[in-house]
């Protein structure tokens, strides 16, 4: 359900609009109907538009099957979006054929929180080596004892291209 239009976005001071897609459920043809819409004013207003593609819901077995993060990713793309955040598909090999089928920049969703602020690390450098272009964490930040240093860590990881281990010291792993 949208709650707004693009020209009231800019109106309110923003930058970029963001809309959430789920591929694989009854509520895909209005999702996908929504992003047309509000693709079609990101482009009339040149505003960019970053979609979030996710395989959810009756008809999705698996939502980490690179085919089908691919598929989704993919359909965000061939709808407008300027950017597409999707889930990692959990190896450089499969998220990297996941890359490669997008012609648009990929980042990832940091999904639920991880277990250790290796996983985390490690699931960023990954990535990162399959080509996405960032990331978009949510929970494995906001609910980390100490914010600031995982951010630094990840941005090590994302703009220095360094690896996990070389970054774990920045937290004290």
């Amino acid at each position: 359900m949208l709650t707004g239009s693009v020209k009231e976005a800019l109106r309110l001071g923003a930058d970029g609009v963001s809309l959430h897609i789920n591929i694989g459920g009854k509520e895909e043809p209005e999702m996908l109907a929504d992003l047309g819409n509000i693709s079609e004013q990101c482009h009339e207003w040149n505003v960019p538009l970053l979609a979030m593609m996710y395989p959810r819901g009756e008809n999705i077995k698996d939502p980490h099957d690179p085919e089908i993060v691919a598929h989704s990713a993919r359909i965000g793309a061939e709808c407008g979006a300027d950017i597409v955040k999707t889930l990692y598909t959990g190896d450089i090999d499969s998220f990297s054929k996941v890359v490669e089928s997008v012609p648009v920049p990929l980042v990832i969703a940091g999904g639920p929180k991880t277990n250790t602020d290796m996983e985390i690390l490690q699931m960023t450098e990954d990535a990162m080596n399959a080509g996405a272009k960032g990331v978009t964490y949510g929970r494995n930040i906001f609910a980390h004892s100490s914010p600031e240093k995982i951010v630094e860590a990840l941005a090590g990881i994302i703009f220095k291209n360094q690896s996990a281990k070389e970054v774990a010291s920045i937290i004290d792993i």
